[in-house]
C-alpha cells in the first residue's frame, strides 16, 4: 500500500510518500520524504505533494490511504493540511487516518520519557509527554513555558505505570521562542515531520476520518473567545 502523510502544524511542511508492501508493516519502505519552508497557502502544499507524486513515480490514484497530522499547532496550517489531506481522500476514494502532531514530534525523540513540546504563540506552548513505545501519558495541553517543567512532574507523578522516571527529554521548537524559560531543558530542537506521521498512523488504529475529521487545536480561536455568542451579523450557525 502506497501512504501518503501531510505535516502542517508549523512553518516547515513536511510530507512522505511510504510504500508498505502487502503487509502494511508499521517500517515502511520511504519513497519520498521532505520538508518545504511555506507560508500555508494551499497551493503551496499542493505544488509539493505533486512533486512528491512525480519524484516517488506514481500518480495519485496510486494511493492506498493518506495520513495527516490533525494537530495541535497553527491553526491556519492546520486548517489547509486537513482540507488538503479531505479532498485527496475524496478524489482518490481511500481512507484518511489522522495522528497528534505531537506524537509525530515525539517520535522523533530519544528517552524513555519524551517531552514534545511547539510554539502555540500568545505566550504558550503545546505539549505532550510520551512513552519511547508512543503511548500518550494524561493528556496534551497549552501551558506557560514557565509551568512547562512543573506540568510534565505532575503529568508523569499522575501516571504509576511510569514508576520513577528519570530519562525524560525535550523535542521540538518551543526552546527557540522561550529561551529564557526552557534554554537549560536541553531540547532536541525538531519539528514533526510527514514520515513520523506515516509511521505513527501505520501503528495507530487507522480510523478513517475523511468525512467527520477535524484538526485539534487545544484551544480556542481568538473569534471565539471574543464572540462566544457568534460574531456579530453572521449567519446563524447551521444545527
Amino acid at each position: 500500500m502506497i501512504l501518503l502523510a501531510l505535516e502542517t502544524s508549523t512553518k516547515l511542511a513536511s510530507l512522505a510518500i511510504v510504500d508498505t508492501g502487502s503487509s502494511d508493516a508499521s517500517t515502511p519502505r520511504t519513497l519520498v520524504a521532505l520538508d518545504h519552508e511555506t507560508d500555508h497557502r494551499v497551493n503551496d502544499l499542493l505544488v509539493v505533494i505533486d512533486r512528491a507524486c512525480r519524484d516517488a513515480g506514481i500518480a495519485p490514484t496510486d494511493l492506498g490511504a493518506v495520513a495527516v497530522g490533525a494537530g495541535p499547532g497553527s491553526f491556519t496550517g492546520l486548517r489547509i493540511g486537513m482540507a488538503t489531506a479531505k479532498g485527496i481522500a475524496f478524489a482518490v476514494g481511500c481512507p484518511l487516518w489522522a495522528v497528534s502532531s505531537l506524537a509525530a514530534l515525539a517520535h522523533a525523540g530519544a528517552g524513555a520519557i519524551r517531552v514534545a513540546a511547539l510554539d502555540a504563540r500568545k505566550g504558550e506552548v503545546y505539549a505532550g509527554v510520551y512513552r519511547a513505545d508512543g503511548g500518550l501519558v494524561g493528556v496534551e495541553a497549552a501551558v506557560h513555558p514557565s509551568e512547562l517543567v512543573r506540568w510534565v512532574t505532575t503529568t508523569i507523578e499522575a501516571a504509576p505505570e511510569l514508576g520513577a522516571a528519570t530519562d525524560v527529554r525535550y523535542v521540538g521548537d518551543a526552546a527557540r521562542t522561550f529561551p529564557d524559560h526552557l534554554g537549560a531543558l536541553g531540547f532536541q530542537d525538531a519539528t514533526p515531520s510527514g514520515l513520523a506521521v506515516a509511521r505513527c498512523a501505520l501503528a495507530g488504529a487507522r480510523v478513517d476520518i475523511v468525512v467527520d475529521g477535524k484538526p485539534a487545536y487545544l484551544r480556542l480561536a481568538e473569534a471565539e473567545v471574543m464572540y462566544p455568542d457568534g460574531v456579530p451579523g453572521a449567519l446563524p450557525r447551521r444545527t
